[in-house]
């Protein structure tokens, strides 16, 4: 039997505060979350100072009441944002998180590379450069610093769009870098777009063979192609994902691996989770 265990992104299952979240989790038989504190409490929003020591204290008893963890916190911003006044909120909201990540029940914090394009987080010609790489290194060196001194881990996740574009760019940032508190959220979806989208696999393997058990998070998604080639995110197991195949691959490197739904959402959830099960029953 697989040890893998099974989370989803809280919000994704369309509940808010965190006895809703725990409630769900237990009716769908699922491990815990991914957590995005601003998207799943009302009561805290996405700017600095905004998440106390009361209301994590709430979230935590509250998880572990119901057997719940939490392998990953998002606090995901964009480092690259051609507005500086952006990146200096996330940055804080970001070590507000490292500085809380414990008390929440995690004790890492995760964020992807960013885009010139500012908001949209999609691709620009300017996200391919040196300079976009270093000012990722940069960002990035400092939050692991930060992260350091609370004792917790950061989380980097790469994506077809954004700076670290692909597996080697993304192990190039994270040597430059140099701190042993990093992890990598491996999403196989993001790094895919139609010019490689039959090169999956190989992505797959590629990742796995790079980062190992620096991977903290599996994120869990499926697609469909259209007409005109590009990819459509769909729910887990109604797209082209070869799960039995990726699964196996995944478990020879990682054979405790965290897999967190991401995107995957309303009705597609309960079939998602027993299609991912089924599948980890014959591993």
């Amino acid at each position: 039997m697989s040890e893998m265990k099974l989370f989803i992104r809280a919000h994704d299952l369309g509940v808010k505060g965190e006895d809703a979240v725990a409630a769900r989790l237990n009716e769908l038989g699922l491990d815990g979350v991914q957590l995005v504190a601003y998207k799943v409490l009302d009561d805290v929003s996405y700017s600095p100072g905004a998440i106390t020591e009361e209301r994590t204290k709430a979230v935590n008893e509250a998880f572990k009441a119901a057997g719940k963890t939490v392998p990953l916190i998002g606090a995901y911003f964009n480092p690259v944002h051609p507005n500086e006044e952006k990146i200096k909120n996330g940055v804080a909201v970001f070590k507000d998180y490292l500085k809380m990540a414990k008390a929440l029940g995690g004790n890492i914090v995760g964020s992807e590379t960013g885009s010139y394009n500012g908001d949209k987080w999609t691709y620009h010609p300017q996200n391919r450069t040196e300079e976009a790489v270093e000012r990722v290194i940069r960002t990035f060196s400092e939050l692991c610093q930060y992260a350091e001194d609370c004792g917790v881990n950061v989380g980097m996740e790469g994506a077809f769009g954004h700076v670290c574009y692909n597996v080697k760019t993304l192990e190039r940032a994270v040597k430059t870098i140099g701190a042993n508190n990093i992890r990598i959220i491996f999403d196989l979806y993001n790094y895919l777009d139609k010019s490689n989208v039959d090169q999956m696999y190989d992505i797959l393997s590629e990742g796995l063979q790079t980062f190992g058990d620096m991977i903290c998070v599996f994120h869990i998604k499926d697609c469909v192609i259209g007409e005109d080639g590009s990819l459509k995110q769909c729910g887990v197991g109604k797209g082209i994902f070869d799960y039995p195949r990726i699964l196996g691959e995944i478990r020879k490197v990682c054979p405790n691996a965290n897999l967190v739904f991401e995107g995957t959402t309303g009705d597609d959830i309960p079939y998602a989770v027993s299609f991912i099960k089924n599948i980890l029953k014959t591993l």
